[in-house]
């Protein structure tokens, strides 16, 4: 019922920023968590930032200081703003929304991140 849809992704030079963003919409009820997570050929994936119900953010240590994860809860989206990219950040990135009343999490399905050099 909750569609997320993703756009952003691409490819730069290392130092070099792209902006990831994500629009939710369907049913979607009350709203644990929306973030971002990233996987890599032969890596777990695991999580890069996300945005609690709070407004707290929480950010993976490899991309503190670089990335910047915001949401706008009227539009319903989650973006994130990559800078300084390092080729290590290159992976899939998935959009992911967290859901309570009833509890379950909803996936895009993904954009390619590659940083050369």
């Amino acid at each position: 019922q909750v569609q997320l849809v993703e756009s952003g992704g691409g490819l730069t030079q290392a130092g070099g920023s792209l902006r990831l963003s994500c629009a939710a919409s369907g049913s979607i009820g009350i709203i644990n968590s929306m973030g971002w997570y990233r996987q890599a050929p032969g890596k777990q994936r695991e999580l890069v930032a996300r945005v609690l119900r709070s407004g707290s953010t929480e950010y993976s240590d490899s991309v503190k200081g670089r990335f910047t994860i915001s949401r706008d809860n009227g539009k319903n989206t989650v973006d994130l703003q990559m800078n300084s990219l390092k080729p290590e950040d290159t992976a899939v990135y998935f959009c992911r929304l967290e859901e309570d009343w009833p509890l379950r999490q909803y996936w895009g399905q993904g954009t390619q991140v590659t940083v050369s050099s």
